[in-house]
């Protein structure tokens, strides 16, 4: 079962699904989501803190969820989690793209990247900030808001991207109604930067 896990021919699944993306570039197109457990970052405001603990979530099949993903249709999928790079995802990739699937991920940068990937979101985190490689292979940089110290956080990771990566600065869900107008008023006079809101939220899907 070890070498089985350590080949990422089986992965803790904590939960897989066919919906419409909800945040960043990719905004309101359809996707195959794959959220992964485990993670040691330990964001105070992490809406998936059942995502931390990798052991309470049961290993899956590699090949199946990517069968999965094949038999519903979609044209790409999104791999999240918990920090799904805490795992080698060559595997995973490499049979998504067998499958002529799109390969999309969304990490916090703090660890290497494994496998092939046609879109990278990095959402940094200050107490655990994305390794130097990362940023030049981000297509795309979302911050998230939750005080105003996270606006100056923003700045400061994105000067590290490389010139194409789309930024995004998004509003922590629980402090939306205060601090979307925020990040208005910030990107009118910073329009470098593009506003994401969780999409799937106000509308109440998956």
């Amino acid at each position: 079962m070890t070498d089985i896990f350590e080949q990422g021919k089986k992965l803790p699944l904590i939960q897989e699904f066919y919906t419409i993306q909800g945040e960043g570039y990719h905004s309101g197109k359809a996707a195959y989501f794959i959220r992964i457990g485990g993670c040691d970052i330990g964001c105070r405001w992490c809406d998936t803190k059942i995502s931390w603990n990798a052991d309470i979530h049961p290993l899956a099949s590699t090949d199946k969820i990517v069968n999965n993903a094949f038999n519903s249709e979609a044209k790409s999928i999104v791999v999240t989690g918990g920090e799904p790079f805490s795992y080698d995802l060559t595997y995973l990739s490499k049979k998504a793209k067998e499958k002529k699937l799109q390969t999309f991920i969304e990490t916090s940068g703090a660890y290497p990247i494994t496998g092939e990937w046609d879109w990278i979101c990095v959402s940094p985190k200050k107490q655990k900030p994305p390794l130097p490689d990362l940023y030049d292979k981000a297509d795309e940089l979302k911050v998230i808001i939750y005080d105003t110290e996270d606006f100056n956080w923003a700045e400061t990771v994105s000067e590290h991207v490389n010139m194409n990566c789309k930024l995004y600065l998004q509003p922590e869900w629980s402090k939306r109604d205060e601090n979307t107008q925020k990040i208005v008023d910030y990107i009118m006079k910073s329009p470098k930067w593009n506003l994401s809101v969780q999409l799937h939220k106000y509308i109440q899907i998956p």
